[in-house]
């Protein structure tokens, strides 16, 4: 996965804030998204479309410790988060952790550090930017190289859409993936472009590749909000 492949998304009411660390992102080759308010991010995104959170603790309308929480009891509770703010009391980082954060980022943050901490939560929560050959979710075996996919070593016949569309969902498991999302990163195509093909090919690559439970693996729509590939 190329990092431009990868939405940061920003959840900060400064201006200012936000445009610099967006700066930094778009530099690192990332792809920033950013939300003014907890309100604006769950009305116009949610965590369907971001690929990690950037949270501060102080918004207009309400706490990162509200919004962490509202995101570990959704569909979407995978989302990785990372606090990046100005509170820098030792209890503040400690309930930052322990009330589900995967790290914490005091104000005003080092470029190279937020950088570093950033691929480093990507690298462990699964989503990592950085180049490989192939990647591996038991039983499934996904040669990046020579765009295949294989269930306990049998090749599946695939098409190339079916191929971008699998590795996109695998690299994401657990976590809910908009149609929108689909359509932007796997299609290329405006979110507001009206059409079924998404459906269709979801359908065609559940078949294929066995994800209905036989695996450990499903492949299941989330009512209104997209799909998710979990364990069965």
């Amino acid at each position: 996965m190329s990092k431009h492949e990868v939405v940061i998304g920003f959840l900060e009411d400064d201006a200012d804030q936000a445009e610099l660390i967006s700066l930094w992102l778009e530099r690192a080759g990332y792809t920033p998204r950013v939300f003014r308010s907890a309100n604006e991010f769950r009305r116009r995104l949610g965590i369907e479309a971001v690929d990690l959170l950037l949270l501060d603790w102080m918004l207009p309308d309400a706490t990162g410790l509200d919004v962490l929480a509202w995101i570990r009891n959704s569909a979407n509770a995978e989302l990785p988060v990372i606090f990046l703010t100005a509170r820098s009391l030792d209890e503040d980082i400690v309930k930052g952790l322990e009330s589900g954060g995967d790290d914490y980022v005091v104000k005003p943050p080092k470029q190279a550090e937020l950088l570093a901490r950033v691929a480093a939560v990507l690298r462990r929560r699964g989503v990592d930017s950085e180049a490989s050959t192939d990647l591996t979710v038991p039983p499934y075996h996904i040669d990046l190289m020579r765009r295949r996919v294989a269930i306990e070593g049998r090749d599946i016949e695939l098409t190339q859409r079916e191929f971008d569309l699998a590795t996109y969902l695998f690299r994401r498991q657990g976590r809910i993936v908009s149609r929108d999302a689909l359509l932007e990163n796997v299609w290329n195509m405006s979110a507001q472009v009206s059409t079924r093909t998404v459906d269709t090919h979801v359908s065609r690559l559940r078949k294929k590749l066995e994800l209905g439970g036989e695996h450990g693996w499903r492949l299941t729509a989330v009512y209104q909000h997209g799909y998710r590939l979990e364990q069965a």
